[in-house]
């Protein structure tokens, strides 16, 4: 069995539901002290007020807008501060700006903002202690950074820039902190269930979805913090500068299946 270190201080962005959350329960799980943050208040991330009440001294959740670059500050600055180091950043938070190509000025911004910059600044704000602990950083990208489908721009152009900065952050601040970066594709989260209700009929959409991948079913959002908890880990530390791909096989077809 793999041996990972414990006791090491998570950070987790967009850890109040979905793939977030996963993250920050693998890495509880595991025995470490995890730091989320979430737009969403405390009062409204029930999934979260619950990994309090499980985790009441290894678990710490803050509000937090990505979008704005003070609030990552203020963020990183307490828990610096609280815990007096931070071993690992999971990028995470992020959400689908599908407007199309054609989108607005300001969805296009916001996209930026919140699906590129946020996670820039992030690790900015977290060099620092990272350079002391030779920690890790983890860039949670998507699959759409690779291929996408009409309609998903703006979100696939930050999601495909992501590639770069985990690229930059790698030969710019190695050997001290590693980079490395997932591009999970469909992952069953109460989000994409909502894309398969919106159908009128949402058992058709979910096995048509489901026969358009080699492995048979959908990602789990678990899979995706036990990849982040080895990409962590020492066993890990010859990679880095990539963005690893965990979809199923999806993006090794070429023509879907009829």
């Amino acid at each position: 069995m793999l041996n990972i270190k414990t006791g090491r201080i998570v950070i987790v962005t967009g850890a109040s539901q979905g793939i977030g959350l996963a993250i920050a329960t693998t890495f509880l799980n595991h025995g470490d002290t995890v730091i989320g943050c979430a737009y969403s208040d405390i009062q409204k991330a029930p999934q979260a007020q619950q990994l309090l009440q499980q985790f009441p001294d290894r678990f710490v959740y803050h509000s937090v807008d990505v979008t704005k670059t003070e609030d990552i500050s203020r963020f990183v600055e307490l828990a610096e501060h609280q815990f007096g180091r931070i071993d690992i950043v999971v990028s995470n938070a992020g959400k689908n700006v599908f407007k199309g190509i054609d989108c607005d000025e300001e969805d296009w911004q916001h996209n930026f903002n919140l699906n590129l910059r946020s996670h820039w600044h992030l690790a900015k704000c977290c060099r620092p202690a990272l350079t002391k602990s030779q920690g890790v950083i983890i860039v949670i990208t998507s699959n759409h950074a690779f291929s996408t489908m009409p309609g998903c721009a703006p979100y696939n152009i930050s999601k495909r820039a992501l590639l770069s900065l985990v690229q930059s952050l790698t030969i710019e601040w190695g050997p001290e902190i590693r980079t490395v970066g997932i591009a999970p594709g469909f992952i069953d989260t109460a989000g994409n269930q909502a894309w398969f209700d919106s159908h009128p009929d949402a058992a058709l959409s979910r096995a048509k979805t489901i026969a358009k991948h080699p492995v048979g079913r959908l990602g789990r959002s678990e899979e995706v913090g036990d990849l982040c908890l080895f990409l962590s880990s020492d066993a890990a530390g010859f990679i880095a500068g990539t963005t690893i791909v965990m979809d199923g096989g999806r993006s090794a077809i070429m023509q879907d299946p009829d």
